[in-house]
């Protein structure tokens, strides 16, 4: 089985990337996140046509996931039980189905802004909803393969930015978020540590500045998952490949391989 997360930053601007990645990719279930379209807007259609069945979740703002699989989608939860709103929307950051019998999450988390912005500690508040729905879910199926994937927004240490002196009075890299991620490994979860093709396994790179060419990158999509999931882990790598070329999102998939 062949799982990957990927931040597209707009399906719709990025479908002819997308449909050209899974013919090439050959992905069993992907989640991807940052959809920036309406649930009812995602173009299923083209994605049904290479034989994935589709689950979206979207309000037509920045954010939106969704799971893609062809080898089943069942059981599918939109929102975490208990998701923190913000400015009293609770926005579409997280999706969750089962596929052929793994359970996996689409999360893409808040970004957090500044740590004196309200949204930080939203962004903490989201993440502690994110480790108690796995406490609740990994208890009543302990021996199922489950896995929460996507764009964390949180770089879990410093070799994980291209400059860590850069990032001093930023989110992304402060304890508070590093604890947040320590919290759901407690949970029993561990990371999947990606190879890099070439470089560092970094897995964003901001459109300016040339930063993707200078190496200038951070590794903010993770793949966490209970020993079920990671034990049959056979490879996982960043596919640095598809950020590259004529309109690719600042993101690269992460891709992990199942036996």
């Amino acid at each position: 089985m062949r799982i990957a997360t990927w931040n597209v930053n707009s399906v719709t601007a990025r479908l002819p990337r997308l449909l050209e990645w899974l013919e090439t990719a050959q992905p069993d279930v992907v989640a991807l996140q940052e959809l920036k379209c309406t649930s009812d807007d995602f173009p299923v259609m083209p994605v049904q046509a290479l034989g994935y069945e589709v689950a979206a979740h979207g309000l037509g703002r920045w954010n939106g996931v969704a799971i893609l699989s062809r080898i089943g989608l069942d059981d599918v939860v939109r929102d975490l039980p208990g998701q923190p709103p913000y400015d009293d929307v609770v926005e579409s950051r997280a999706i969750g189905a089962t596929c052929d019998g793994v359970r996996v999450w689409s999360v893409y988390v808040p970004n957090g802004r500044e740590p004196d912005h309200p949204h930080y500690s939203y962004k903490l508040d989201w993440l502690r909803v994110l480790r108690d729905t796995a406490i609740a879910e990994m208890a009543a199926a302990p021996d199922r393969p489950y896995a929460i994937i996507g764009d964390y927004n949180v770089a879990p240490n410093d070799a994980d930015v291209w400059d860590i002196a850069l990032f001093a009075e930023s989110t992304h890299v402060t304890p508070a978020e590093r604890a947040a991620l320590a919290d759901l490994a407690d949970t029993g979860m561990s990371e999947v540590m990606p190879r890099a093709l070439k470089g560092a396994p970094f897995t964003f790179w901001d459109y300016r500045n040339g930063s993707f060419h200078k190496g200038f990158g951070m590794r903010i999509d993770l793949v966490y998952g209970n020993e079920a999931f990671t034990s049959r882990v056979s490879d996982a790598y960043v596919d640095r490949d598809a950020r590259k070329g004529k309109q690719p999102s600042d993101h690269a998939p992460v891709v992990v391989d199942l036996t």
